[in-house]
């Protein structure tokens, strides 16, 4: 007679812990606790813009530096060679790459301030490395209207380039850059959003036509080579994984 198997009583069941996501793709750590009030994120949140805009900076000199140098050009590009000049595009395009992605931003920033602080630091690193591809490289520009375009007092383009009245209101990146600057940085800034926002499906979807809208424009506009597009990504995604990847607990 076989024996009856032993009972399974509550005490000796064991509950597994629950796996949560981890990866660069992973949904955000909880909202800061009831302790931290509003204004306590307000010194975070103006250091990393400080430290965003000191990043662009040094990278925006680097651009001016690299219009001293002789740069070959236009390379052959077979995605370019595909796709229509659209001069409207090119003369707009620094005010469409606000328009969609300055919206997003401010969304991001009212919802998740601690978060929009990394990720504007992230931003800051980024421009850093962009900094350093372009005083690596030397590349003429993608379009021959931009050929035609004269560099000027050195000093004097670092400050209109940096100012966003001159560039916004006044044109003045169109104006005093002429070569190809290695990687995008529109494709770059938007693609980086679209990263922060992924966790959040409503906000993922507009952040992903946005950036689609951007790089679409900076083809067309002759602004970057598709070689650039494709470095953004792959540099942009690596410092953002570098940042913000979280291995599970107990993997090696």
């Amino acid at each position: 007679m076989r024996a009856a198997p032993p009972e399974v009583t509550s005490d000796r069941l064991e509950r597994r812990p629950r796996r949560e996501p981890v990866g660069p793709l992973a949904p955000p750590s909880a909202s800061p606790g009831p302790t931290e009030g509003p204004w306590s994120l307000v010194p975070v949140i103006l250091g990393a813009v400080v430290f965003r805009g000191v990043c662009y900076a040094l990278m925006t000199g680097a651009a001016v530096w690299a219009e001293l140098r002789p740069a070959p050009g236009p390379l052959p590009d077979l995605l370019l060679s595909a796709l229509p000049y659209v001069d409207g595009v090119a003369r707009a395009n620094y005010l469409l790459w606000l328009a969609v992605y300055l919206p997003l931003a401010l969304v991001f920033l009212a919802s998740e301030p601690r978060r929009w602080a990394r990720y504007m630091v992230t931003g800051g690193l980024v421009s850093l490395a962009r900094g350093l591809t372009i005083a690596l490289t030397g590349i003429g520009p993608p379009g021959p209207a931009r050929a035609d375009l004269m560099p000027v007092d050195a000093l004097e383009t670092w400050f209109q380039l940096v100012s966003p009245w001159a560039v916004f209101a006044h044109g003045s990146a169109q104006a005093y850059l002429t070569k190809d600057l290695f990687f995008s940085g529109h494709a770059a800034t938007t693609f980086l959003l679209v990263l922060y926002l992924w966790p959040r499906p409503r906000l993922r979807w507009l952040a992903l036509a946005a950036h689609a809208v951007v790089v679409a424009s900076v083809l067309l506009a002759r602004l970057h080579y598709s070689i650039d597009v494709v470095g953004a990504w792959a540099v942009t995604f690596a410092i953002f994984a570098l940042r913000e990847w979280r291995p599970a607990a107990g993997t090696r």
